[in-house]
């Protein structure tokens, strides 16, 4: 694993009329081109995802894994907004050398994909052998693969969709409420918003997990017990581990970034936009997932040309695509045996 960082010094204009002056990328690589650069696995991660891939999808990528650095030059960026080391809200303003914070504007989904392109061009990667990203890393995903269709040969996406429902912004503003009522929020500090950030992170998992994986994993033992019930604790101690590893702002930002996905928006509508997708795709759903229904990725499935289509069964919901690391291998590896299997066949 090596870390990377590349700056980008010129104007780089936003989705929604707004501007940086320039921004930065952190980056995690894994592995070694091969001699053509046919072997690049490019990952986008999700809302709170970072660029160490091997650490949040074990199991999916690691030595030994299907993704693994002997065979693969795997490639994971830290998205503009977040807060490991990419260009973000608590980043330097050049404009007043101060921090962004509340200033900083608002990206899109387009924005951050036009960024990872101007950084593969930036490391002469022509084509991309295989994308792959779950949640908000698959809205990236889909993205990237409608603004340059001829870049990637596979394409998979796991728990994601064409555009962010009602409900999924839902979630998010509440998310955002909590974070508003901390009365830090709207300070000029990296530790603004904190508290509303811990409660942010307990709406979130009522998203991210479902009513049967509370039950089976956070029910009582005792009947007696009147008080600090394990479903309880558990929220807790969610909102304690991100406030540790995460920032209100970038959490703010991103979730507003996830809001305004939609593969349509000025296209002549988001089935043709999936129509023009011309990667050979797989799309995975997760069964139990109350976030991204697997409605949505059958959506997806509907519209894109060549495609094949995975529901995983899980307890754990939308965290599943993390969680059911093994069965999404074993899903891929069928992908790519079918692929073989239509090559032979022409």
């Amino acid at each position: 694993m090596q870390q990377h960082y590349y700056t980008y010094k010129e104007k780089f204009d936003l989705e929604f009329g707004e501007s940086l002056e320039g921004f930065t990328l952190s980056y995690y690589t894994y592995g070694q081109l091969n001699q053509d650069k046919s072997n690049v696995i490019w990952v986008c991660h999700a809302l709170t995802g970072n660029a160490d891939v091997f650490d949040w999808w074990n199991g999916l990528f690691g030595e030994d894994a299907i993704f693994n650095p002997k065979d693969h030059f795997i490639i994971c960026v830290n998205v503009l907004g977040s807060c490991y080391g990419s260009t973000g809200p608590t980043s330097i303003n050049p404009k007043t050398n101060e921090p962004f914070y509340g200033s900083f504007p608002n990206i899109s989904i387009r924005d951050i994909v036009n960024s990872l392109n101007i950084l593969r061009d930036h490391l002469g990667i022509k084509s991309i052998n295989t994308l792959i990203g779950g949640s908000l890393g698959g809205q990236q995903a889909l993205e990237w693969a409608v603004m340059h269709p001829k870049m990637m040969e596979n394409l998979i996406i796991c728990a994601t969709n064409s555009k962010h429902s009602a409900w999924g912004i839902a979630f998010n503003e509440a998310q955002r409420m909590s974070i508003e009522a901390d009365p830090t929020w709207g300070d000029k500090s990296n530790d603004a918003g904190v508290n509303g950030l811990k409660a942010a992170r307990a709406i979130a998992m009522l998203s991210y997990r479902n009513y049967s994986t509370y039950e089976e994993t956070q029910s009582e033992k005792d009947v007696n017990k009147v008080d600090n019930y394990r479903a309880s604790t558990y929220q807790q101690y969610q909102g304690d581990k991100l406030t540790k590893r995460f920032n209100a702002y970038s959490y703010w930002t991103l979730s507003k970034t996830m809001d305004s996905h939609h593969l349509g928006r000025n296209r002549k509508s988001l089935e043709e936009a999936l129509q023009s997708i011309q990667a050979y795709t797989q799309v995975i759903g997760i069964t139990s997932d109350v976030l991204f229904p697997v409605s949505e990725q059958r959506f997806i499935t509907q519209h894109i040309p060549n495609v094949t289509y995975e529901e995983i069964t899980s307890l754990y919901g939308h965290d599943g695509f993390l969680v059911e690391t093994y069965k999404i291998a074993a899903a891929i590896r069928a992908f790519f045996k079918q692929k073989n299997k239509k090559r032979v066949v022409l």
